[in-house]
């Protein structure tokens, strides 16, 4: 069902949830995506002294931090919702993408840091 057919404003709460998660979700994928590569470029390049740190008790700290990294990057929605009823809305729907783009080099940032400074010298 469309919005004409469906009752739906352009403006309405149900309207521009469905924007925005149209826009964020599918970007979702490439963010999971490109922190799995920095992880693993880390497990590759550090190989000989990640080995011992592969065991099941890791891989389940693993999943926790994808859960939070999950967690933080749907905190983009507490930005984008009232900034798209907000009379910028023109302006922000085209630019939005530079928030996802800092906010991966973010986390990218924190990723590097966390492995580099929590994770690497315990396996040293």
């Amino acid at each position: 069902m469309d919005q004409a057919n469906s009752g739906e404003t352009s403006g309405s709460l149900k309207a521009i949830f469905r924007e925005s998660l149209r826009f964020w979700e599918p970007r979702r994928v490439v963010y999971n995506l490109v922190l799995a590569a920095v992880t693993l470029a880390w497990l590759i390049f550090t190989w000989p002294h990640f080995a011992p740190a592969m065991t099941l008790d890791s891989l389940l700290k693993l999943l926790v931090l994808a859960a939070i990294a999950n967690v933080a990057y749907s905190a983009v929605y507490a930005a984008d919702i009232p900034l798209q009823f907000s009379s910028i809305r023109g302006p922000w729907q085209r630019r939005r993408w530079m928030l996802w783009l800092a906010g991966m080099l973010l986390a990218m940032l924190i990723t590097c840091y966390w492995i580099a400074d929590e994770i690497y010298p315990d396996f040293m």
